[in-house]
């Protein structure tokens, strides 16, 4: 499986836990795996000093308080049992899930998931120029907005091309 060198602990349990959660999601394990590698290198104990992103997937303080738990308790968990929070955040996005990008776009910004290429991420309390500036890597024309386009650019960016190929395969 792709990435499986960066878990640290439990790696047979973990990936099987993957499969299982993959199968569950109607998704390939290989874009869960990008997408924890993207975020933190599947480190589960991963917290970004600035926001408080907090673990495999990064969950913000909000959303692990909306999953009935906190970013404190999940970086207390084994990788383990933190893939059931994995999981129950992506269990409402289902049938939304249908590619790699897509995963990623739940993980990044959920509202953005189905929109047009042109759509531009932002919310009436965060401005466009606010989610570009704190996502430098991702506002790749550096215009001070981020396409869904863009994102999708991402996504792949930083992969070489056998991995981009692994990631574009459907289910």
């Amino acid at each position: 499986m792709l990435f499986e060198e960066y878990v640290k602990e439990n790696r047979s349990y973990f990936l099987d836990k993957v499969e299982e959660i993959s199968r569950k999601l109607m998704i390939a394990p290989e874009w869960l795996m990008a997408v924890m590698y993207k975020e933190s290198k599947l480190n589960h104990k991963a917290v970004n000093s600035t926001s408080g992103a907090t673990g495999l997937i990064q969950f913000m303080p909000s959303t692990a308080q909306g999953l009935g738990t906190s970013t404190t308790s999940l970086k207390n968990m084994s990788n383990i049992e933190q893939l059931d929070y994995v999981y129950k955040y992506y269990r409402p996005y289902v049938t939304k899930l249908n590619s790699y990008p897509d995963l990623y776009l739940a993980t990044f910004f959920p509202k953005a998931l189905g929109k047009s290429d042109d759509y531009v991420m932002q919310t009436s309390s965060l401005s466009a120029s606010t989610i570009a500036r704190q996502n430098p890597a991702i506002d790749i024309n550096k215009d001070g907005k981020i396409t869904v386009a863009e994102f999708k650019q991402y996504c792949y960016s930083q992969f070489d091309t056998a991995t981009q190929n692994i990631l574009k395969k459907k289910v």
